[in-house]
């Protein structure tokens, strides 16, 4: 006698399923109502947005989070933050609130842990030069968050991409934790075809505000600003360029001083102040369909923000040479469009095992852009030294 483990998997799916209709808030998003843009002939067993997290998990662009650039770099220090500690401080602070309100965890880890893959070397710095040289060569301006989804929608395996669900790309394309917005209502409703016109707008126009269309992706909007505030403040501490007294005071009092405390302030505020999503008896509930936090957490918040910015992200004497990796980057952009015009035998064939769908939509400049984009810190400046760039040093700050 035989067992179908198949079968029976998937009916635990369903239970699974019909659990969530009992255990989750109401307005959270449920996996049986995931969307794909393609369908897939293998079901399998996890739930959608499970699966999609795996997928992101698995992926070769996750796998270089691992040098790229949070905040600091070029910095000789093991306890500074890199994008993939990042990733999952979002993760586990949105997981954590997403808990406590009732809504979807698999659908709030799959957007966290995709949200900043698209990051090119070197940070927002890599991405603001990056942004130029788009436009110098007839490309809309990069962004981090749409060159996410242009990695796992149109990128990977191939150029075949991981078929993510609506939900998810939605989420990554709309996290951006830079702007301001201490209270979040999601725009529910979106087809693939309202995501792709936001994503043609939003790449036209990069001051196109976004709103995700689930409360699970505001979480994680929120998460991110939650996750980076106190730990950049903690690794510019580390490495001797600020001291926690010259925090403002009234940040300091109402949020705390160190990472953990603002963690843990911001969370619980977040959660106190969002609670009535538990509460919720149905989608028609549109008082209810919001989360946020207090008016007094949220202004301290946005003053610790400007005190990052100014003492922080635009302190000119926390740059790493930023000039030659500017150059770096002209230089790396026009060596990989020469290759793309040279047969493989002489050298090119830049991308040459990706799909021709994917070889024959783009233009050259696109291409490049994506596998300068998709570099680490550190094969960006062995590329660049290997044509001949003058490249910069890491420096060593206290450890």
């Amino acid at each position: 006698m035989t067992t179908d483990n198949g079968a029976i998997l998937r009916q635990i799916q369903d239970d699974l399923n019909r659990q969530e209709q009992g255990r989750l808030s109401p307005l959270a998003v449920f996996s049986r109502d995931a969307v794909r843009r393609r369908p897939e002939k293998r079901q399998g067993h996890r739930q959608a947005f499970a699966q999609d997290a795996d997928r992101i998990l698995h992926s070769k662009a996750y796998t270089r989070y691992i040098d790229k650039t949070q905040v600091f770099s070029l910095v000789d220090n093991d306890h500074i933050t890199h994008r993939v500690l990042h990733v999952q401080m979002v993760s586990r602070i949105a997981r954590t609130v997403g808990r406590f309100l009732g809504l979807n965890e698999d659908l709030i880890e799959a957007i966290a842990l995709g949200h900043d893959i698209g990051h090119p070397p070197f940070g927002h710095e890599g991405e603001r030069i990056l942004a130029k040289l788009c436009r110098r060569h007839g490309l809309d301006p990069f962004q981090h968050n749409l060159q996410s989804v242009q990695f796992l929608d149109r990128f990977e395996k191939k150029g075949r991409g991981w078929n993510l669900t609506l939900q998810v790309l939605d989420g990554i394309m709309c996290h951006d934790g830079e702007v301001h917005n201490p209270r979040l209502s999601p725009r529910r409703g979106k087809t693939f075809a309202d995501f792709d016109r936001e994503l043609r707008q939003k790449s036209r126009e990069p001051m196109t505000p976004l709103i995700p269309m689930s409360l699970e992706g505001c979480v994680v909007r929120l998460a991110d600003t939650i996750a980076y505030l106190g730990r950049d403040i903690e690794d510019a501490i580390e490495l001797a360029l600020i001291r926690r007294e010259e925090i403002p005071a009234g940040c300091g009092r109402r949020l705390g001083t160190s990472n953990g405390t603002i963690v843990y302030t911001l969370v619980t505020d977040l959660v106190a102040h969002s609670r009535q999503v538990r509460q919720a008896t149905g989608l028609g509930d549109q008082e209810k369909e919001y989360v946020g936090f207090s008016p007094e957490v949220a202004t301290a918040m946005l003053e610790m923000k400007q005190f990052n910015y100014e003492r922080i992200y635009r302190n000119p004497a926390f740059k790493p040479d930023f000039a030659r990796i500017h150059v770096c980057y002209e230089k790396l952009f026009v060596h990989y469009l020469r290759q793309l015009d040279l047969p493989p035998e002489d050298g090119g064939g830049l991308l040459d095992s990706m799909a021709l769908d994917y070889l024959r939509g783009l233009p050259p400049a696109a291409i490049v852009r994506d596998y300068l984009a998709g570099m680490t810190d550190d094969f960006f400046l062995r590329q660049a030294r290997a044509i001949g760039c003058e490249v910069p040093e890491r420096i060593c700050l206290p450890a």
